[in-house]
């Protein structure tokens, strides 16, 4: 059975060759490889139609089997494998990140961050707070709390999950989004708001390798506030 031909910039339905010579048949069949991909044709057994990708039950079905798990056997402390990755990158890599990651990007680290609360803003839908990790009451982590949060940084760290695992960037994308909604819907939504300052934290998600000119931004997977010092 032929394949169907997914345009990447129109929908279409399946084309219907017409009679050609060789020459000019070849000639656009290796145009047209360029300009589109080639997907299976729906067999009877899903009623001639793809499921529909849904980024948000593909998160849900990984997050307690198997995400979780993996960042908590993963992950260093936050001082050790913040201290190593800034000494040695592809080590730190080697040891908390994910060894898969695609080429040129950076690394992303899985880690546990335990402090104190010495700032909080949650004013804005992109809400954070500063974690002192090693008790000289400086910030040394950010960690995002939401419900808006930037990056994919608990997509990344996942070495079983791969971009050529999905059809399309935008895919990937969505599903990337999707772990920080999850986040907040099943752990961060939960946190307290008010009066975080002098609070202890416990945290344990990833963060991606950045400039050294801001605050690593912790995204979590789980997340523990303690109550009022």
């Amino acid at each position: 059975m032929l394949n169907k031909l997914t345009w990447a910039t129109v929908a279409g339905p399946t084309l219907a060759w017409p009679t050609l010579a060789w020459p000019t048949l070849a000639v656009i069949f290796g145009i047209s490889l360029t300009a589109c991909k080639i997907l299976p044709t729906p067999s009877a057994e899903d009623g001639g139609n793809a499921p529909a990708f849904n980024a948000d039950k593909m998160v849900g079905d990984i997050w307690a089997a198997k995400m979780v798990p993996y960042l908590q056997q993963k992950a260093g402390s936050f001082p050790e494998v913040h201290a190593l990755a800034k000494a040695d990158p592809a080590a730190a890599g080697a040891k908390y990140g994910n060894p898969k990651k695609q080429a040129n990007s950076p690394w992303t680290f899985a880690v546990r961050l335990e402090g104190k609360i010495v700032a909080a803003n949650t004013q804005s839908r992109a809400a954070t707070m500063d974690v002192d990790a090693d008790g000289d009451g400086k910030a040394d982590a950010r960690v995002q709390i939401g419900p808006a949060m930037r990056g994919t940084a608990l997509r990344d760290s996942l070495d079983f999950i791969q971009f050529n695992d999905f059809t399309n960037q935008i895919d990937f994308a969505q599903f990337g989004k999707a772990f920080n909604i999850h986040a907040d819907k099943t752990v961060l939504s939960k946190l307290p708001r008010e009066a975080l300052e002098g609070r202890s934290v416990r945290v344990v998600g990833a963060y991606v390798m950045g400039s050294g000119q801001d605050l690593p931004l912790v995204t979590p997977a789980e997340a523990e506030v303690g109550p009022k010092p």
